[in-house]
């Protein structure tokens, strides 16, 4: 097997014209047993960049699949001319940068599964593109779109005041989102800070009014875009995660109803640690105690049979 430890850039473009970068993993050598290597795609949290999931995508790499991540427009690697004319919003990441990613890897990595590995909002980034059929199956972890709602009780009022108060204002002031200067995570384009500030029970109507609106039609179409997504998906959340609470996750999946989809919740002390939260999972300290988990399902379609945690939902059957 080949150990490439160092990833190598990668630009292409969306339909629009708009350019993305990201990396990828690549091996040079066909699969020892002769089928087809998988691809996984990772999809990023909102306005983190794909750098934070090196670890993760060297070690799926070194576990035998060829992997791609990349940045949303606005992001990282996949910078604008000036950040607060770009108009974007998460329906964008989805419906074209996803897309994007998904088309060149149909047919850089022709006749390879493609796998995609989702963390928080890039779980419902996944279903907006419309070449989903593509995917053999998504492993997310915290996926949800920030429905106030569904904030961790403990944690609800600084959360709306940090994002739905602070965030929309600057928004406002600015033209995009100076998350950097206050060091809560990159500096985002306001569409999509609106996106989340605006953030509705049902994410469609999150996009009626401007200057992010979408006509009904097109937010119809949205939803039956999620609800034919065929793929397995297993969503993983952690009871530490503010932003995954059971309402949340269940909130995204409920979409996915053609989607075989189950939900598993872990609790750090399954594990034996004090916390995880949103973020951690991605550290390489969890290389042994949660990524087999993530590598078992992609593998199989199945939970591993030692996986920490309790299956919360499951839905085998589309509807």
């Amino acid at each position: 097997m080949n150990l490439q430890a160092t990833p190598e850039p990668l630009t292409l473009r969306a339909a629009d014209g708009f350019a993305l970068g990201g990396f990828v993993w690549r091996h040079r050598t066909p699969a020892l047993d002769r089928t087809p290597r998988p691809l996984a795609i990772v999809n990023a949290a909102t306005a983190v960049r794909c750098r934070y999931y090196f670890r993760f995508a060297a070690w799926l790499h070194r576990h035998g699949w060829d992997v791609i991540v990349y940045d949303y427009r606005g992001i990282g690697e996949s910078p604008p001319q000036r950040l607060a004319a770009l108009d974007a919003t998460w329906l964008d990441w989805g419906e074209r940068d996803f897309e994007a990613v998904l088309r060149h890897a149909n047919v850089a990595f022709a006749g390879q599964p493609i796998d995609v590995v989702a963390h928080s909002i890039g779980g419902f980034v996944t279903g907006l593109a419309p070449s989903g059929a593509l995917i053999r199956r998504v492993f997310t972890v915290g996926a949800q779109y920030a429905h106030w709602r569904d904030y961790a009780a403990r944690s609800r009022i600084a959360m709306l005041i940090k994002w739905h108060a602070v965030m929309p204002a600057l928004a406002g002031l600015c033209g995009y989102f100076p998350a950097a200067r206050l060091g809560w995570m990159e500096d985002t384009p306001r569409g999509v800070a609106l996106s989340w500030s605006r953030s509705r029970a049902r994410f469609e109507d999150t996009y009626a009014r401007a200057p992010i609106a979408r006509t009904e039609k097109q937010r119809a179409a949205l939803v039956e875009r999620l609800a034919s997504f065929a793929a397995p998906i297993l969503a993983v959340s952690l009871t530490d995660d503010p932003f995954g609470t059971v309402a949340a996750i269940e909130r995204l999946l409920a979409y996915f109803t053609h989607a075989p989809r189950a939900h598993l919740r872990i609790a750090p002390a399954q594990i034996g640690v004090p916390e995880i939260g949103h973020f951690a999972f991605f550290h390489a300290r969890f290389e042994n105690s949660l990524w087999p988990g993530a590598l078992h399902w992609l593998r199989t379609g199945t939970l591993a049979p030692q996986a920490p945690g309790k299956v919360v939902s499951a839905h085998t059957k589309a509807k």
